[in-house]
């Protein structure tokens, strides 16, 4: 019996050893993807907040927990067992499908550029906003940043996805889930915080202390220049991730003058003295961002133009 039961812990020992190799296993494969996810992080908290802003304080936080729950869902019911799935049956598709996406960043952050340079800051959408009750409006801007974010998301979980790909399948689904929930909760908690500075800055100014009150007089006066920085950001943040998507892809498929020619750039760049690395990874980064707005300028030019052939019609 006393020879059974050390059996039998020996056993459960060398289990909880197998079990702890797997987590450590995951811990790593989940840190690898999450580091090469990261431009895409970056891209995810500057747009964000934009879409919490022009509303009530006491709304501003709801927003963002819908736009929260909102990730949750695109990651774990549709991203990851899409890309679990696309993993093990269709790896071709990957490469095409993330190239689709990353042309849709483009061309929305192209679409902003143009907006903004013809009409101003959202002068064309205004009339049809104020149309809106607040309740529809929130409905309206909810349901873009969930849109927005299931194209990030499905960014975050195939670049994340190349990262494990020689993994075990176990693996590679536990790497995903930790990676999609730590930047679920990583993005959407800092985007909490910066759409509530303002109310923040409003508290720290009815402060007893002097130097606690002008602290919250310089937060809450910085608070247009900041929001406005993020979105111009979040903009040049998505035209460098599609860009730099398509570039990627371009590559993948022999596709190389491109490709060559902004990584010739790099490593011109990347040779420079006294930066090195850091003005390597900017070239590629704006060279991407260039081509992501040629692409992005090109689809919202044939978009916009097809509802006036039609009219035409």
């Amino acid at each position: 019996m006393a020879s059974g039961f050390a059996a039998l812990l020996d056993d459960i020992a060398g289990i909880a050893k197998i079990a702890a190799a797997s987590l450590d296993d995951v811990g790593a494969a989940a840190g690898k993807a999450g580091a090469k996810a990261a431009g895409v992080v970056v891209d995810d908290t500057a747009v964000t907040p934009g879409y919490a802003m022009g509303f009530t304080p006491d709304r501003e936080l709801p927003i963002v927990w819908k736009i929260a729950m909102g990730s949750l869902r695109n990651k774990f019911f549709f991203l990851l067992p899409g890309a679990l799935l696309l993993s093990y049956f269709a790896p071709w598709a990957v490469t095409p499908i993330l190239m689709l996406g990353g042309a849709y960043l483009c061309f929305e952050a192209a679409e902003k550029v143009i907006e903004a340079v013809l009409h101003g800051d959202d002068a064309a959408d205004e009339p049809e906003e104020l149309a809106l009750s607040s309740k529809e409006l929130e409905q309206r801007k909810v349901s873009g940043a969930i849109r927005t974010d299931l194209i990030l998301s499905a960014e975050i979980m195939a670049i994340s996805l190349g990262s494990v790909a020689d993994q075990p399948f176990v693996v590679q689904a536990a790497a995903l889930a930790a990676v999609g929930f730590a930047i679920t909760v990583g993005v959407y908690g800092v985007v909490g915080f910066i759409v509530k500075m303002d109310d923040i800055g409003l508290h720290l100014a009815k402060g007893r202390l002097r130097s606690l009150r002008l602290a919250g007089r310089l937060l809450v006066r910085a608070m247009p220049a900041v929001m406005n920085g993020l979105t111009v950001i979040g903009t040049a943040a998505m035209l460098w991730v599609g860009g730099g998507i398509i570039v990627h892809g371009l590559e993948q498929y022999q596709l190389t003058p491109i490709p060559g020619l902004i990584h010739q750039l790099q490593h011109w760049a990347a040779a420079a003295p006294m930066l090195g690395s850091v003005a390597g990874w900017l070239a590629f980064a704006v060279a991407s961002a260039l081509v992501g707005f040629l692409i992005g300028g090109v689809i919202a030019g044939v978009l916009h133009l097809m509802p006036k052939k039609k009219a035409a019609a």
